[in-house]
């Protein structure tokens, strides 16, 4: 359980929200709308909007042994052989935010897929306490499942107008720590951007390995952005990840922010960061560039 007790001390924002926003002007049902109930009412002033003109954009669904997967799409209208991008969502699931950045990458002439990886486990965005939905939920799902799930993802892109010879991956918080291990998972993997992940933990029969553990065999590049405030991502974790990512040839970074706390990404939470934030996506994205994902 401490795995999932640093995860809360990281989410947790130190400041209450208090801008008045109705719940239910934000909670919706379909993928890739609103907000979870958790994190309400949001920073609206702040909630980046990209619109969807030149885009495909929607929900899609993929079968993986039986079991339908939601996933969000975007992409740039009528074109094929685009680069891919995994769009890999925090424990609130694929809600607005996760969406909005499936769209930047979109705009930037990517097919962006965020996948509803805990729908066996239930509906993150209906819970209105994070220690529930970390105990109800998140420690139910298993590492094995969400790689499966994630390898079914990327068959598709290959068979729906992506190019997976140009494959990466990003995701925040759970989805940074997915972000590590997917990389190290899947050689189709080009590079990865991993925001704000645990990187350490616990061993566990549904999380076997963490990103300490396949550093020093990875082999895609993946880049760490981290904030050197993050409550529940101690520095010195970060230190750890180094070390034994120096055993190996990966070549992969990490930039910390040392202003800044966890989800400093977050546009719709009191924990962002703007100028952090722009600096990240301007990394993230010449990252992908560098090493072969755009």
């Amino acid at each position: 359980m401490q795995n999932f007790k640093e995860d809360f001390d990281s989410l947790v924002a130190k400041t209450s929200l208090s801008d008045g926003v109705d719940r239910r002007g934000f909670l919706k049902t379909a993928l890739g709308t609103g907000f979870a109930a958790a994190v309400l009412p949001v920073s609206a002033q702040n909630v980046v909007k990209t619109d969807t003109a030149g885009l495909t954009a929607g929900e899609v669904s993929i079968t993986v042994k039986g079991q339908k997967v939601s996933v969000y799409r975007a992409q740039p209208e009528g074109k094929s052989n685009l680069p891919v991008v995994l769009v890999i969502s925090e424990i609130f699931g694929v809600h607005e935010h996760i969406a909005d950045v499936a769209r930047r990458f979109a705009k930037l002439g990517y097919l962006a897929l965020a996948p509803d990886l805990f729908i066996r486990q239930g509906n993150p965005t209906t819970y209105t306490s994070i220690p529930e939905l970390q105990k109800d939920i998140i420690s139910k799902v298993p590492d094995a499942q969400v790689m499966g799930d994630l390898d079914a993802l990327v068959a598709y892109a290959k068979d729906n107008g992506g190019n997976t010879d140009k494959l990466g991956i990003t995701g925040f918080c759970w989805g940074g720590r997915i972000t590590w291990l997917y990389a190290a998972h899947n050689p189709k993997v080009k590079a990865g951007v991993a925001w704000y992940g645990r990187l350490v933990g616990d061993k566990t029969e549904l999380a076997p390995a963490h990103p300490v553990d396949i550093a020093a065999s990875l082999k895609a590049p993946v880049l760490g952005l981290y904030g050197g405030k993050d409550a529940g991502i101690p520095l010195d974790t970060v230190e750890k990840m180094k070390a034994e990512l120096a055993k190996g040839g990966s070549k992969s970074e990490f930039v910390v922010f040392p202003n800044s706390g966890h989800a400093f990404h977050a546009d719709y939470r009191p924990s962002f960061v703007e100028a952090d934030a722009k600096e990240g996506w301007k990394r993230c994205t010449e990252w992908f560039k560098t090493h072969g994902v755009a």
